[in-house]
């Protein structure tokens, strides 16, 4: 399988908690998978964003359930290329 984005992340949002879900591939290696669990808080999300940009992350995809993307989706914002994605 062709890697298309080497750095993405999946997000699994709840009403209190955010699961990301880190893939990173280096060439001749096999994908790498990191992931962290994060609160709602704007604290947590701050440091959600800063974790991804540490890892050189350029996508993240999230689930569109309810409501609770939309505070992610605004912090990340403008940082990376977002995807709201139907769970």
């Amino acid at each position: 399988m062709d890697v298309i984005y080497p750095r993405c992340c999946g997000l699994d949002i709840h009403k209190k908690t955010v699961v990301a879900c880190l893939m990173t591939s280096e060439a001749g290696q096999p994908p790498a998978q990191t992931t962290r669990t994060f609160s709602t808080m704007t604290a947590d999300l701050v440091a959600l964003a800063d974790w991804l940009h540490a890892a050189g992350c350029t996508h993240v995809a999230m689930e569109s359930t309810g409501v609770y993307w939309r505070p992610i989706y605004n912090i990340l914002e403008g940082l990376f290329t977002l995807l709201v994605v139907n769970a």
